[in-house]
């Protein structure tokens, strides 16, 4: 009888980094009430893995299981993980009552949105260079790089969040980055990881700066360079 674990043989390459997104994500979850600051590099280095397993499923081809396991990580690392850094900032500046519920309910509804935005995603988009919403990586990335940036007001990290919760269940939609720019971002995202404090944390504003950027402008004046390109990114 065959005793190797199921997974021997059916997943990839592609699929073990994707594996290792969830596990940062699960790390980010464990320690954000210790050390936001470190649960929010432990999310921008989740994010350069889900960039990276699709760099590898593309070259090295992809598995049925990919697109199932991808989602299922990035509602761990793009989901929970920045809940958990939300709540984290936002409990200790609230004192029972309505900020309670507002503390533990915007994060909870985060999840919610980013859950069904990945299942939706999964179903209509995987297959597409666009996007209808939202991606949640953009979302926990602009909320790593903000925290790492210095802001950490329960009240700014509130409404961003719940901002947030909309907009990843959005009609807006967003192109693919095309793939010099997301190698620009995942740059930016590592500088942001290892060395946060350079230079008053010019890599963590960078980032918040790039994400706020495609965030705000991507819908409306990214298409015509990525129509002309021809090459997409999911972020």
């Amino acid at each position: 009888m065959e005793l190797a674990p199921r997974f021997v043989g059916r997943l990839g390459v592609a699929d073990a980094v994707t594996v290792g997104n969830a596990a940062l994500g699960f790390l980010a979850a464990a320690v954000a009430a210790v050390d936001v600051a470190v649960a929010a590099q432990f999310v921008l280095l989740a994010a350069v893995l889900d960039g990276v397993d699709g760099v590898l499923a593309r070259r090295y081809g992809g598995t049925r299981a990919g697109p199932y396991l991808d989602s299922l990580a990035d509602v761990a690392s793009f989901g929970v993980a920045p809940a958990m850094l939300v709540i984290a900032l936002a409990e200790d500046a609230v004192v029972g009552g309505l900020g309670a519920v507002v503390a533990f309910g915007v994060p909870a509804l985060f999840v919610a949105m980013a859950v069904v935005r990945l299942g939706l995603y999964t179903a209509y988009d995987a297959t597409r260079t666009t996007t209808l919403g939202t991606p949640s990586t953009l979302a926990a990335t602009t909320l790593g790089a903000a925290v790492l940036a210095g802001i950490e007001s329960p009240v700014a990290v509130l409404a961003i969040t719940g901002m947030f919760c909309y907009l990843m269940v959005s009609p807006i939609e967003y192109p693919d980055l095309l793939a010099r720019d997301a190698l620009l971002m995942g740059v930016v995202h590592v500088l942001a990881v290892l060395i946060p404090d350079f230079q008053g944390g010019m890599f963590p504003v960078a980032l918040l700066t790039l994400s706020l950027a495609y965030l705000l402008l991507g819908p409306w004046i990214y298409w015509g360079e990525a129509e002309r390109e021809g090459e997409g990114k999911r972020s």
